[in-house]
């Protein structure tokens, strides 16, 4: 059974930091590009940032480019998402997947995905 699981998610006051996991299970992680996404109340699901199967390529959404920073490990068949300098905006329910690069863009394809953790960025 293929699984993602989420975590490292909270209340932080903007300026802070969190860093999040994607512990997976069931597949050959590191045969797979990875990536993350949010989605906020009331809003669309929103890319945040990739990362290839070797770690070599990353891409990351605009708004936060120069901010968070994506990372795997694939000898604990985790991926991470290091996330600095937060701001209200990036509140939302973080997810990860397990897609494809198409040249430099990201796809998720909606193969499988995590249940999601919540980060709250407020004073």
């Amino acid at each position: 059974e293929v699984q993602l699981v989420e975590s490292g998610g909270g209340l932080v006051q903007p300026g802070g930091s969190l860093r999040l996991s994607c512990v997976t299970s069931g597949f050959m992680f590191s045969g797979y590009d990875m990536g993350w996404f949010r989605q906020a109340p009331g809003k669309e699901r929103e890319f945040v940032a990739a990362i290839s199967w070797g770690g070599g390529q990353t891409v990351y959404g605009d708004s936060v480019k120069g901010r968070f920073i994506i990372s795997r490990n694939n000898n604990k068949d985790t991926m991470y998402l290091q996330m600095n300098n937060l701001k209200p905006e990036d509140t939302a329910v973080y997810y990860c997947n397990a897609g494809t690069f198409i040249g430099t863009t990201y796809d998720p394809r909606d193969r499988w995905w995590g249940q999601g953790t919540s980060v709250t960025v407020s004073s």
